[in-house]
Formats: structure tokens, C-alpha cells, sequence
């Protein structure tokens, strides 16, 4: 059924307190608007399901089972209610994007997909605890939060199954998403803890292989290919340590009652990411799921090693003397360093301005290395995006500044791309000033900085506050680039309930 059949009126309350405002998004089952409690002034995720066979009674199962759950990792249900042609669900409004569209959209770091996997086995740890099976654990149904710490939620209850409780399916019906269903539960067994804890194995391998570990066969040998097993994760990932890849097989083990526990699998591979030195994820190959073209997928690679010769070549560049074989050197090793470790990449680029710095004084130099640390720790978790900003110096020329919201949305967390944005001007503005050209937004000629040779870190400091103070209409174009990036991402939103 289509989102604009059950589109509630956005000037009625409904079950007199929830005022829709706009759609969130839609699925199989229904749609999700984002509506404002007019009680409690919250606003909601208002799910609404048409009254129509099983759908209704499986909307209320999921109200239930969400409900029943009080776990950081569970999205909560606030209300229920029905009339006559829908069922309502009144959840909390998390702001986010889910694990299948940030694993089409970025590559996921190694680290990141290890604690991913392990709050969502907090999550379920929780609801096997209570009762709870979830019985459709996939990529679509975690949802990562918003904001600058890594963060999931456990979304759709819709197919959980309880204790005591009757089933919903038919007989020899299997409910869940196949590429993610236990091999037990194709076999007609019901399902278990264990079944969520094989889905997990799943979707870990996925994110850690870069491919699907049952994807690249005819539909109709899915099934097939599931009961076989899983392939160990050692033949995709051989630099992953063995504790990280015993954990995952374990998960994936065939006989349900060799898998081990969703708390126990949580602590073992969190224990693995400590002591085991897991690596970035630029090591492994990159996913091959549905949506994803090649072309997608090259830019999306591209991207780490472009930003770090660009910011490369502007640093290494602002010495004209410099041999050009030289600069060429510093260039190539930062993007092909990106290329395949984008730390390390990310490190060299930040570090080429260093040495010409230090021909104007020593001390902007160490004030620079000490700025270019600070920035390092800041987006150390974001480093395939940390040189967003350098897409100032490229745009300010072209009087293209206003895309500056845009090109830095791939940062992680508003307040990094807050930051990345802020410091593209900054940035545009310091390199106009060491290349003589004109000053962005305002088009006059860059000062002369008064910065001597014997300066301290302290007087540079206070010679380029001064400087900025005197043209504030950059401080201010600054913290507008700020604003708009933080906020542009609140008008494309589609958090996927439905």
C-alpha cells in the first residue's frame, strides 16, 4: 500500500494528541510520520499500519514486544492505538540513518563494525532476557543515531516472537528476511536466541568481508547456501586476529547450540577489538550488495585519496621555491598512503604545510602542528572525511563557497561537519592570504601579517586574532557555513521505520 494511502491529515489529531507533520518514510507494512505530541510537546515517529489481515495484529505484537523493552539499544514505544481502518504506534523519534544505507554510503571502519555488532547483541541480550526473539535482525532494521559517538538501535519488533505466545505464521511459513534467517529455521525449526545471534554473524561478516556471505548465487540456491554455512571469514580476511575470527565463525556456527550467547558474543568481540589491533576497514574489499553500483563504489574510494592530495598540494605548494619533483613526492605518497591506510594519508597531508610554515617562523610551525594535532584527535574515527575542509581553497577562487555545506556532509556528526565547514573558510581565507590573492566574501586584499621570524607561539596566536577580527564578516561567513551544514541534513532526512 502506498504512503500516500494512509496519509493521516496533518490538521487532525490522532487518537487526539498526535499531530502528523511529515513523512519519515515508508516500507511494507505501512508508514512512519514525524508527528508532535500535543501532551508532552515530544515529537514522536508515528507508525501507522493498515488494519488489513495479519498486518494489524503483528503492528500490535511489535507495540507490544517494544514496549515490554527499557534498553538504551531498543527504540521505545510511548503509545498504541487503533480506529477503525489503522493501527497507530507512537515510538520515539531517533534521528539517524540505517546500517544498510551508511554501508552503501561509506565504508565502515573494522572497529565500527565490531562495536556495531556488539550493541546490537546488547540490545537483544535484553530482549532474549524478557522473552523476546526479534526474528528479522538485518542492515535495514539498525538504525545509527545522529551524532558525534557511534550509537544503534534496534529497530521493527513487527515478526518478535514471545514466550507462551501463539505464532502469527502458518504452518511452514518462515518469517524474517532469507538472507539473514538461521539454516534451523529453514529446516521448520521455531525460533530462538540463537537465530538472532546467527544474524548478527551475518551481518558482522558482511560489514567485515565487504560482501555478503550468501549474495553472488541464483535466489533459488539461497536457501541452499545457508544450509551449507557460512564460509570461515579467515578466506576474506586474513589480517583480522584470530580472536575476532573465531568469534565471528562461533556465531555462525551451524548447530544452534554451539553459537554462544548474545551478552557472551557482545563481550568477546569487544574483547577481541581491544586485544586484538583491529584495523581500519580500507583493508578489505569493498561490498558488492544490491545498490551499490561500480561506479558508486569507485568514487566512494576516490574520495580518501583526492582530499589527501589536494590538501597535500596546498600545503606542500605555498613555498614557491619548493622542487616541484619534491612537492610531486609529497603529493603521491599522502594520496596513495590514503588510498590504502587513510590515516596514515590523512596524517601526511595534514603535516605538508609544517615545513613552509617554518621558513616564515618557527613558531607558526609548532602553532600549526599543534592546531593539525588537535584537528587529527578530532576526526581521528572520521579520517576518510577528515580533509573535507580543504575543499575551501578550491571553491572560494570559483566563488563557489555555498557548496561548502554540502561537499562536507559525508563527516560523521553534525558537530564534525559543523567543524569541517567552519574551517573551509578559514582555511580558503589563510591560503588567499599566503598566495596574495583576494580575501573570500569580501574580496579585498589579505593583510599583511606582521609575523616575524623570532615571533612566539603566543604573539602569532594573538597577530591572527587580530587579523580575523579585523574582517569579521569571515568569522561570521564562517559560523554561517557551520550552521548550514549542521542543519541541511534536517531537511533531506528519511529515518526508515516503516
Amino acid at each position: 500500500m502506498s504512503t500516500l494511502a494512509i496519509a493521516p491529515s496533518t490538521h487532525e489529531l490522532v487518537l487526539g494528541r498526535y499531530r502528523p507533520v511529515r513523512p519519515l518514510g515508508s516500507g511494507g507494512s505501512g508508514s512512519v510520520w514525524l508527528a508532535c505530541d500535543e501532551r508532552t510537546g515530544l515529537d514522536v515517529a508515528l507508525k501507522i499500519i493498515p488494519r488489513e489481515g495479519k498486518a494489524a495484529a503483528r503492528a500490535e505484537r511489535e507495540a507490544l514486544a517494544a514496549r515490554r523493552l527499557r534498553h538504551e539499544r531498543c527504540v521505545r514505544a510511548y503509545d498504541v492505538g487503533h480506529d477503525s481502518t489503522h493501527v497507530y504506534i507512537a515510538y520515539e523519534y531517533v534521528a539517524g540513518r540505517t546500517l544498510r544505507e551508511t554501508m552503501r554510503m561509506e565504508d565502515l571502519s573494522d572497529d565500527d563494525a565490531v562495536e556495531i555488532a556488539a550493541q546490537v547483541l546488547d540490545a537483544l541480550a535484553h530482549a532474549h532476557r524478557t522473552g523476546i526473539v526479534h526474528r528479522d535482525v538485518k542492515p535495514s532494521n539498525l538504525l545509527l543515531e545522529e551524532g558525534d559517538e557511534l550509537a544503534v538501535r534496534l529497530l521493527d519488533f513487527g515478526l518478535a516472537q514471545f514466550d507462551g505466545a501463539d505464532t502469527l505464521t502458518a504452518v511452514g511459513d518462515v518469517p524474517g528476511t532469507l538472507a539473514y534467517i538461521a539454516p534451523e529455521r529453514l529446516a521448520g525449526a521455531e525460533a530462538t536466541p540463537e537465530s538472532d545471534v546467527w544474524a548478527v554473524g551475518v551481518l558482522l561478516w558482511e560489514t567485515l568481508a565487504g560482501r555478503h556471505p550468501f549474495w553472488g548465487v541464483p535466489l533459488q540456491e539461497v536457501a541452499r547456501a545457508i544450509e551449507a554455512g557460512a564460509p570461515p571469514l579467515v578466506s576474506e580476511r586474513r589480517d583480522l586476529p584470530r580472536r575476532l575470527l573465531a568469534a565471528v565463525d562461533g556465531a555462525l556456527a551451524r548447530d544452534p547450540g554451539r553459537r554462544p550467547r548474545a551478552s557472551a558474543l557482545a563481550s568477546e568481540l569487544r574483547n577481541a577489538l581491544r586485544t586484538g589491533g583491529v584495523r581500519p576497514a580500507a583493508r578489505r574489499p569493498q561490498a558488492t550488495e544490491a545498490g551499490a553500483t561500480g561506479a558508486h563504489l569507485l568514487v566512494r574510494r576516490l574520495v580518501p585519496p583526492s582530499l589527501a592530495g589536494v590538501s597535500a598540494a596546498l600545503g606542500a605548494t605555498m613555498l614557491p621555491f619548493w622542487p616541484p619533483a619534491l612537492v610531486a613526492a609529497i603529493i603521491i605518497s599522502s594520496a596513495l598512503a590514503a588510498w590504502r591506510l587513510p590515516r596514515v594519508g590523512f596524517a601526511i597531508a595534514l603535516a605538508a604545510p609544517i615545513f613552509p610554515l617554518g621558513n616564515v617562523a618557527e613558531s607558526a610551525a609548532v602553532l600549526y602542528g599543534i592546531l593539525a594535532l588537535a584537528w587529527l584527535a578530532f576526526t581521528w574515527r572520521d579520517a576518510r572525511f577528515g580533509l573535507l575542509f580543504a575543499s575551501g581553497p578550491l571553491l572560494a577562487p570559483l566563488g563557489l563557497l555555498a557548496l561548502v555545506p554540502l561537499v562536507v556532509q559525508p563527516a560523521r556528526g553534525v558537530v564534525r561537519r559543523t567543524a569541517q565547514a567552519a574551517l573551509a573558510l578559514l582555511a580558503a581565507t589563510l591560503y588567499a592570504g599566503v598566495a596574495g590573492d583576494d580575501l573570500p566574501l569580501t574580496g579585498a586584499s589579505a593583510s599583511r601579517l606582521d609575523i616575524t621570524p623570532q615571533a612566539s607561539v603566543g604573539e602569532i596566536a594573538d597577530v591572527m586574532w587580530e587579523a580575523a577580527l579585523r574582517d569579521p564578516i569571515l568569522l561570521l561567513g564562517a559560523g554561517a557555513l557551520g550552521l548550514a551544514a549542521a542543519i541541511l541534513p534536517l531537511a533531506r532526512r528519511r529515518s526508515r521505520y516503516g
